[in-house]
């Protein structure tokens, strides 16, 4: 089990006390730090829309005036990580993107 997010992103908290709180073990992996590497997004790009996974209300977003662009969406979090939606839990080839408590259950029960 894989949590990929930020340490000051509420979300991603979240995730991390989920998995805690019922003895999950998993691995974090601040984005701020390391971003994904290319496997790895393109494991979680396989199950989850690579559009999904662009945080529209990020700085990074509006600073690009990605509203009114046309982009690859998994080519630009290759190259700018700091779109990339948190949190992102992975296990095995399954994947949720964002707070989704249902999602991690689902996760945890098929690990």
């Amino acid at each position: 089990m894989q949590v990929f997010g930020r340490k000051k992103c509420r979300d991603t908290q979240k995730a991390q006390r989920f998995f805690k709180d019922r003895g999950i073990a998993y691995q974090f992996v601040d984005l701020s730090i390391k971003p994904m590497s290319p496997g790895e997004l393109k494991s979680v790009v396989a199950v989850i829309d690579a559009e999904k996974l662009i945080d529209s209300n990020s700085a990074a977003y509006k600073q690009r005036g990605m509203a009114w662009m046309q982009y690859d969406p998994q080519q630009e979090l290759a190259e700018y990580p700091q779109l990339m939606r948190t949190p992102v839990v992975r296990c095995g080839a399954d994947a949720t993107v964002g707070f989704d408590p249902d999602g991690w259950s689902r996760l945890a029960a098929g690990r």
